[in-house]
């Protein structure tokens, strides 16, 4: 299917109204997976024309994504990734394991951003950072694009090789995403030390539900965004 290429026009925006001079585009990948990390990836791109074919790595196969990552490492001015375990996505909600994600990328770039274009409507970073929300800023965002394809490929890459000890699971296959191999693993083996184990589809697994983990309000105040998943899939 056809798509625009995205452009820097968000970046130039910021760029021409608050005088900022480097920006990250920022995305994330695995917010709704049931194993695994969140992984988010920062990128500073500059006002370079980008790598052919470049745009949401949810639109590109799995081939061309790989080949997009390889060219985009050596392409962005600077990237780094940040991950959030499963762990400390139970215990502080999936809102705060993103900003935690989020600012272990952000601050393993060699050079503080000036600014971030954050993909989607939410703004999980907040102060001190000065942030633009885009809705499929993965689309729409030169630099959010580049962050959203390099998340994507390393996170399924880290996926694969967890798998190697439960190929019952199928994550080389599914990410840790729900499909019905993992689904079927679940209910056979119950979940690996990989698992979010605060996930709504341990409410499905009877024999499993025991070791599902309760996470204390008062750990974090932000309002969850979207993304646990049950077996209704």
């Amino acid at each position: 299917m056809p798509y625009e290429p995205p452009t820097h026009t968000v970046e130039r925006s910021l760029r021409a109204t608050t005088g900022a001079k480097v920006i990250a585009g920022v995305d994330e990948v695995g917010r709704g997976a049931w194993a695994g990390p969140v992984t988010v990836c920062a990128a500073v791109t500059g006002l370079r024309r980008p790598p052919e074919g470049l745009t949401d790595s949810k639109l590109l196969t799995v081939k061309r994504r790989t080949e997009l990552a390889g060219l985009l490492e050596t392409w962005v001015t600077a990237y780094a990734l940040g991950h959030a375990s499963p762990e400390e996505i139970d215990d502080l909600g999936m809102t705060a394991a993103l900003r935690l994600a989020a600012m272990r990328a952000l601050d393993t770039l060699p050079v503080r951003p000036d600014a971030v274009i954050l993909d989607g409507k939410h703004d999980y970073l907040g102060v001190p950072w000065r942030v633009r929300t885009v809705i499929k800023g993965d689309q729409s965002c030169v630099a959010v694009a580049a962050a959203s394809v390099i998340a994507k490929v390393h996170r399924d890459k880290m996926m694969a090789e967890l798998g190697l000890d439960h190929a019952d699971f199928g994550f080389a296959a599914n990410a840790g995403y729900p499909s019905p191999v993992h689904k079927a693993a679940l209910e056979e083996r119950g979940p690996t030390p990989y698992h979010r184990l605060s996930w709504a589809y341990l409410d499905a697994l009877p024999q499993w539900r025991h070791l599902k983990k309760v996470r204390n309000p008062a750990a974090g105040t932000a309002p969850e965004i979207e993304g646990q998943l049950g077996f209704d899939f």
